[in-house]
C-alpha cells in the first residue's frame, strides 16, 4: 500500500494551508495520494514522468470491426516514432518522456532494435474464431510489461503512464472488461474509432464469440489475456502491476488501457491504490471498468484516441495538486488567520 501514515501527514497538512478546508477539491485528495505513493509529505513535483506506448496489431481487425484499415497501427507507430501524433504533442506539454513499444506489431521488422526489444509475435489472433496467445506467448508478453516497468523505474521514472495504439484493440478490450465484470457485450460495445451501425454489430458479434470462447477460464486473469486478450494487453497489464510492485504511481489511459489494469488487478490484487484514472473515454466499457477498480477519472472530456492522450491532458491537473500541496504557505507561514476552532459543546 501507499504510506498511510504519510497520507495523514498530507491532510493533516492540507489542513493549515491558506485555504478554507477542502476548497481545492479533488486536487487535496490528489495530493495526499500522490505524497503518499513518494511516501513523503510535501510530495515533489514529478521530475521524469514517462509515457509508454504498447502497439500491437489484432486479428479480429480482419472482421470489420474498426473504421480504419489493419494497416495503420505501424504507420501510426512511425508516426509516433516521428514526433508528429497527439501523444507526443501532449506529452511535450505535460512535461512527459515519450517512449515506443512494438509488442505485436504485424510488420516484418519493427522500426528499429529499440523499439521492437519486446516484440513478441505479428500481430494477436483473431479473438473471435481462436485464442489471441499461446500459452508462451501470453508469460512473454506480460514479462516484457514487468520488464519495461523496471526498465523505467531504474532509469529514474517517478510516474508512469501507459498508452496503446492498434488498430481493432477495443475488441478485445472490451472483451476483457466485458468477461472479468460479467457483464453483456451489448451494454458495453462502443464506436471505437468511430464505426457505423453494421461495424458496431460486427462488433458485438466477435466480442459475443470471443467471451463465448473464454467462458472455462474466465477466473483466471492470466487465461483471458492468452483467450481474448493479446500481447499488448498482456503486456500492458504487466506494466501497471510491475509499476505497483515498484512503488511507482501510474496515471491510467483509456478502456484499452483500463481492461489491461482491470486484469493486472486480479493478478496482483491491490495493484489498484498505486493507480488513478487519468479521463473517462465515451466507451461504455471504460466507465464499467473504472467503477469495478474503484477509480474516479481526473478529467472528463469525451476523448476516445488511446495512445495514452487523456492520462497525459490529466497529468498538469496531477502536477497541479503537488505543488499546491507542497508550495502553498501555511496560516501560520503567511501570518493569516485561521477560522477559530468550534467551540466546546
Amino acid at each position: 500500500m501507499p504510506d498511510p501514515d504519510v497520507a495523514a501527514a498530507a491532510r493533516a497538512r492540507q489542513a493549515t494551508l491558506t485555504k478554507p478546508p477542502g476548497s481545492l477539491g479533488r486536487l487535496e485528495d490528489l495530493s495526499v495520494w500522490v505524497a503518499a505513493c513518494q511516501g513523503q509529505c510535501p510530495p515533489h513535483q514529478f521530475e521524469r514522468a514517462r509515457v509508454v506506448v504498447f502497439a500491437g496489431d489484432h486479428g479480429v481487425a480482419a472482421a470489420g470491426v474498426s473504421a480504419f484499415p489493419a494497416e495503420v497501427t505501424a504507420q501510426m507507430v512511425s508516426n509516433i516514432e516521428g514526433g508528429g501524433a497527439a501523444i507526443n504533442v501532449l506529452a511535450e506539454l505535460a512535461g512527459a518522456g515519450v517512449r515506443l513499444v512494438d509488442v505485436a506489431v504485424d510488420c516484418e521488422t519493427p522500426l528499429s532494435e529499440t523499439i521492437g526489444a519486446h516484440k513478441v509475435r505479428r500481430g494477436s489472433g483473431n479473438v473471435a474464431v481462436e485464442d489471441a496467445l499461446t500459452d508462451d506467448e501470453v508469460a512473454a508478453a506480460i514479462d516484457a510489461g514487468r520488464r519495461i516497468a523496471d526498465e523505467e523505474v531504474d532509469g529514474g521514472a517517478d510516474l508512469l503512464i501507459a498508452g496503446d495504439m492498434g488498430i481493432g484493440n477495443t475488441t478485445p478490450a472490451t472483451t476483457l472488461i466485458a468477461a472479468l465484470t460479467d457483464t453483456e457485450p451489448v451494454a458495453v460495445v462502443g464506436r471505437g474509432t468511430g464505426i457505423d451501425d453494421a461495424g458496431w454489430m460486427r462488433k458485438t458479434s466477435a466480442i459475443r464469440d470471443a467471451l463465448f470462447r473464454a467462458r472455462p477460464v474466465m477466473s483466471d486473469p492470466v487465461a483471458l489475456l492468452r483467450v481474448c486478450g493479446g500481447a499488448d494487453l498482456a503486456a500492458m497489464a504487466g506494466f501497471c502491476a510491475q509499476a505497483a510492485v515498484r512503488r511507482t504511481p501510474v496515471l491510467l489511459d483509456g478502456v484499452v488501457v483500463t481492461a489491461a489494469a482491470l486484469a493486472a488487478d486480479r493478478m496482483a490484487p491491490g495493484a489498484r491504490q498505486w493507480w488513478q484514472a487519468g479521463h473517462r473515454s465515451v466507451e461504455p466499457a471504460h466507465t464499467l471498468a473504472l467503477s469495478r477498480l474503484g477509480l474516479e477519472p481526473i478529467v472528463d472530456l469525451g476523448m476516445r484516441l488511446g495512445e495514452g492522450t487523456g492520462a497525459a491532458v490529466a497529468l498538469p491537473v496531477l502536477r497541479a495538486a503537488v505543488a499546491t500541496l507542497a508550495s502553498m504557505a501555511t496560516f501560520a507561514e503567511a501570518s493569516v488567520t485561521d477560522r477559530p476552532a468550534d467551540p466546546a459543546p
